[in-house]
């Protein structure tokens, strides 16, 4: 058994902190990972994640099931984009308003009974006007009734992890049965932001107008209720809720430069007191803790030694990329290692599992991430086996 440290690849800067896997190879190597980090929130639940890693820095009941209220909707705009980016419907495609969607209380777009509405004019209405009407009109327009697109919605979350949600409509209307919890928003701003970036964009817009007031007979100009993006976060998405019973709510993105943090809260007492702590969350997540790559998907971590090979080595590569994400006063203490049965026997097969990558660093638990073979190397003949043996013999101890 061969064990080696390889921190002496990393330049100082890069050594200290927690390593994990980044986007979805992060959540597949640890469930539900502890925080990096500790703090006191407002918030009766909260999340603060790094987008690419995965890394949970702060938590406070995140796996706690709680009413989402409108940021719920993230899930029904996932739906439609989907849709989209399948082909099987256009921004262009209209849907008709039914007396349901018109009727529909609490935030609307203000869409009128009889109406046929351009799927693009929906998801702003759902996104930035948070409208329940258009969250109607988008359901039935999909699976023909909002209790069948709520049955579809139950039936993808399953598909894509967010195995603690269950919706019972599209707009998050208040319902006992109809909830999230702050780690199912945190994976579901995840693959949007990863999966969808033509549509993403809507989430930043600051306002949308729709429709005309009958009385006053004035275009009908709605503002975007996600406080952060008029102050100077870098935030650019996603989603406020409010609900007697959520209390007020926020699923928040922003990105610095490379690095881009997912923030989720909920239960605050009041919009001033979301916004503010929203903000404080996200300032001490950026300032306090960083993320640093180290492997990019396929590169060689190593070459290792191969006994009775036809080539002498093999490299060992990683299969996702691979990243940091640490308390930056950390990250001089983190240690990086390799190990690997040296040498390693042939035939080899290329991607099977050769060795390990571990790391260590204060207050984190171990991390061991799997090494492929690079290639495939073939077991010398009978001839050449023999060959290498009594070089071994005859050579080995004097190498020693």
């Amino acid at each position: 058994m061969r064990v080696s440290l390889l921190n002496r690849f990393f330049a100082p800067a890069l050594l200290g902190g927690l390593l994990l896997l980044a986007a979805g190879a992060a959540s597949a190597q640890v469930k539900n990972p502890a925080p990096i980090g500790q703090i006191d929130t407002l918030a009766r639940q909260m999340v603060l994640i790094d987008a690419e890693s995965g890394t949970v820095i702060f938590e406070k009941n995140s796996e706690e099931r709680m009413p989402p209220s409108s940021m719920s909707k993230l899930m029904t705009a996932y739906m439609v984009f989907e849709q989209l980016a399948a082909g099987k419907l256009r921004l262009d495609d209209v849907f008709p308003v039914s007396e349901k969607a018109w009727r529909m209380q609490g935030s609307k777009m203000f869409v009128h009974v009889g109406d046929r509405v351009r799927v693009e004019d929906l998801l702003r209405g759902v996104i930035i006007q948070s409208g329940n009407d258009a969250c109607i009109v988008l359901a039935e327009g999909i699976a023909g009734s909002e209790e069948r697109f709520s049955e579809m919605m139950n039936e993808r979350a399953k598909q894509i992890g967010l195995n603690s949600s269950v919706f019972r409509n599209a707009s998050g209307w208040p319902d006992p049965e109809h909830v999230m919890t702050a780690r199912d928003l945190a994976r579901l701003s995840q693959l949007i932001i990863a999966k969808f970036p033509q549509y993403y964009h809507f989430y930043a817009e600051k306002d949308y107008t729709y429709g005309i007031d009958p009385i006053s007979k004035k275009p009908i100009k709605q503002g975007n209720r996600n406080p952060l993006l008029y102050k100077d976060t870098g935030a650019d998405g996603l989603k406020t809720g409010h609900t007697e019973a959520a209390g007020y709510g926020l699923t928040a993105s922003a990105k610095r430069g490379e690095r881009r943090l997912i923030l989720v809260v909920n239960g605050l007492k009041s919009m001033n007191e979301r916004s503010r702590e929203a903000e404080r969350l996200l300032e001490i997540g950026f300032r306090e803790y960083d993320s640093y790559k180290l492997f990019s998907a396929g590169s060689v971590v190593e070459e290792a030694d191969v006994w009775l090979g036809e080539q002498a080595k093999v490299p060992l590569v990683i299969k996702d990329s691979l990243a940091v994400t640490m308390a930056r006063r950390n990250r001089a203490n983190m240690k990086v290692m390799l190990r690997y049965e040296n040498p390693i026997a042939a035939p080899i097969v290329q991607g099977a599992p050769l060795a390990t990558l571990i790391i260590t660093a204060p207050e984190t638990a171990t991390i061991e991430v799997p090494l492929l073979a690079g290639a495939s190397v073939p077991q010398l003949g009978f001839t050449g086996r023999i060959s290498a043996a009594l070089g071994h013999l005859l050579w080995g101890a004097a190498k020693k």
